[in-house]
């Protein structure tokens, strides 16, 4: 019943927005920060932190937020991160996961990664339906988080950036990375089918043709795949 009570925490809205403004960070969080983004007072902040560390979606810890170390540095302060286990409930408990891994491990020794990548981009253009790719990253930034993805641009802020001008250094910046794979678990023990499976889904979903493209570059703890601006683009 633990990932009940996990999932029930999120139930109280300041809790809520703590978790989503923690996840979001890709980093750790102080309290002071925490705070400040959900509007609310440090020692309440502090309660509710505390509380999504002891239900398992935090993990918490302490390190100096000056940088400095030794006399004068100041006390530990305590930081949060996102855990990476997945939570889910299921009401009659359904098992998804073990018929993935069961048909991701015949496909894998059945040499079907070209046949996947087919039928997983076919479902990205279906789930793209008559919509044109598309038009940037900025537009992608937004088909990506509603799929689960938790898209960022790297090197900046939201998504500021993503259609400004073309040039090679703006080019260079241009980068969506996700924070999150929704087939990590798939992904952990069928590294190079799942992750071409995700590549292929979404060139579908955004369109291979489009002023944006998705390729791989896997980086520990966050999607194998990257979406940037296509070259034809880049001005």
């Amino acid at each position: 019943m633990k990932d009940i009570d996990a999932i029930a925490a999120l139930q109280d809205p300041v809790r809520r927005r703590l978790y989503e403004y923690v996840a979001a960070q890709g980093r750790e969080v102080g309290r002071n920060e925490a705070a400040a983004a959900a509007g609310v007072a440090r020692t309440l902040a502090a309660h509710h932190l505390d509380k999504l560390a002891q239900v398992g979606l935090l993990e918490s810890g302490s390190r100096r937020l000056t940088g400095r170390s030794g006399p004068g540095a100041g006390r530990p302060a305590k930081v949060y991160t996102r855990v990476r286990a997945e939570r889910s409930v299921s009401l009659p408990a359904r098992d998804y996961r073990t018929a993935a891994e069961l048909l991701a491990e015949a496909a894998e020794e059945a040499g079907l990664d070209a046949e996947l990548c087919a039928s997983a981009r076919r479902r990205g253009e279906a789930l793209r339906g008559p919509a044109a790719p598309c038009g940037g990253l900025a537009e992608a930034m937004e088909v990506l988080a509603a799929r689960g993805y938790e898209p960022h641009l790297e090197g900046g802020e939201g998504d500021q950036g993503a259609e400004g001008d073309h040039g090679a250094e703006g080019a260079a910046a241009r980068v969506v990375r996700m924070r999150n794979c929704p087939f990590h678990a798939v992904a952990e023990r069928f590294p190079p089918l799942v992750c071409g499976m995700n590549l292929a889904l979404l060139e579908g979903l955004l369109g291979a043709d489009g002023p944006v493209r998705a390729r791989m570059d896997a980086r520990p703890g966050e999607c194998c795949v990257v979406v940037e601006a296509s070259k034809d683009n880049d001005g």
